[in-house]
């Protein structure tokens, strides 16, 4: 008896030791339950590490925004009639860059510079040219587009030969009239009718040279401290008064004249812009008419308005160059989008001209 049980109960002991190693199982794996279905593995997640924006092939040298292909179609810069009676316009919420810079008699007129937008979209109503608003559309290598000059314009046009369009004298093919509208606030056409015109006058319809502005990339933004949700622009006259209110939802300035929206004819929608520049420059009257002359080489005083902000900056020319903002000698970036730059004069001072808040 002492024997047997001695061994029996040595066999039970081995027996028990088993069964614990095995409902242990080695140190890692799984040990299935006694109904054999495997309970659901959970995944480890891997670490990852957060990917930078991914960076367009190509921009538009104007805008900062993505393209499918290189751009490589010339600009045009139109001369925009901005006359109550041509109001509402059809086309300057396409352009990629506008101007608004004064004329004679306290009007304001927009060179509007179309680059990356659609080719058939309707742009008008078109006007005269000025030597200053010829200036401002060659700076982009623009062809120019118009309807009729001041005599100083003709003059600059035909001496040095200039690519120009006009309704006038040399391309009135390539511009239509709109019978629903009373003249002269009724010239249009488009930029593919435009470039054809030009292609027939011998002009380049490519140009790759276009001067580009340098942008902020995303997430990047103003480093301003001043706040300017609303801006007010007044250049002469009381019905050229121009306002914009951010939007910080679409992180757009809408614009509005004399506090009704300035809407485009053919969507209906307000125009907006990325970025609202207002520069000072030297106006000077030649004539009992009222033509000007615009000092846009000299450099001066600038507030750009981005993001619900305002900067306080100048601006600087160089030859051959388009107009450029600057700070502590270092070029501002645009926030990508449209832009709209209103010209005002240096009296009785730049800031009289402009109001943010």
């Amino acid at each position: 008896m002492p024997l047997k049980s001695s061994k029996l109960s040595w066999l039970l002991l081995v027996s028990l030791l088993v069964v614990l190693l095995s409902a242990c199982g080695k140190s890692g794996e799984t040990v299935p339950p006694a109904d054999g279905i495997a309970p659901p593995q959970t995944a480890v997640p891997e670490e990852t590490t957060p990917s930078e924006p991914a960076t367009p092939a190509y921009t538009a040298p104007l805008t900062g925004l993505p393209l499918e292909e290189p751009l490589t179609r010339r600009p045009l810069a139109i001369m925009i009639n901005n006359a109550p009676a041509a109001r509402p316009q059809s086309g300057l919420i396409d352009a990629d860059v506008v101007y608004e810079v004064l004329a004679e008699g306290g009007v304001t007129r927009l060179i509007s510079i179309f680059h990356s937008q659609p080719d058939n979209a309707k742009i008008g109503p078109i006007r005269s040219i000025r030597p200053y608003m010829i200036d401002l559309g060659e700076s982009y290598r623009g062809v120019l587009v118009h309807a009729g000059a001041s005599n100083d314009a003709y003059a600059i046009l035909q001496r040095q030969h200039k690519e120009d369009l006009d309704e006038i004298t040399n391309a009135g093919s390539f511009f239509w009239r709109d019978k629903s509208r009373k003249a002269p606030h009724n010239l249009y056409s488009n930029v593919e009718k435009l470039l054809e015109g030009a292609a027939k006058r011998g002009y380049a319809t490519e140009e790759t040279a276009v001067p580009a502005y340098t942008f902020y990339k995303e997430n990047e933004q103003p480093i301003s401290l001043e706040t300017a949700n609303n801006v007010e622009i007044k250049f002469q006259l009381d019905n050229y008064r121009v306002s914009y209110l951010y939007d910080a939802a679409t992180g757009q300035y809408k614009r509005s004249i004399n506090g009704e929206p300035h809407t485009d004819l053919e969507s209906g929608a307000q125009l907006t812009a990325a970025n609202v520049i207002v520069m000072g420059a030297d106006h000077q009257v030649l004539d009992d008419v009222g033509r000007l002359d615009v000092g846009l080489s000299l450099g001066g005083e600038a507030m750009l308005f981005q993001q619900g902000k305002v900067t306080r900056a100048e601006w600087i020319r160089k030859d051959g160059d388009i107009i450029r903002f600057i700070k502590d000698n270092v070029e501002l970036p645009m926030v990508p989008g449209k832009t709209f730059i209103h010209i005002v004069p240096n009296t009785p001072d730049f800031s009289s001209h402009v109001k943010a808040e």
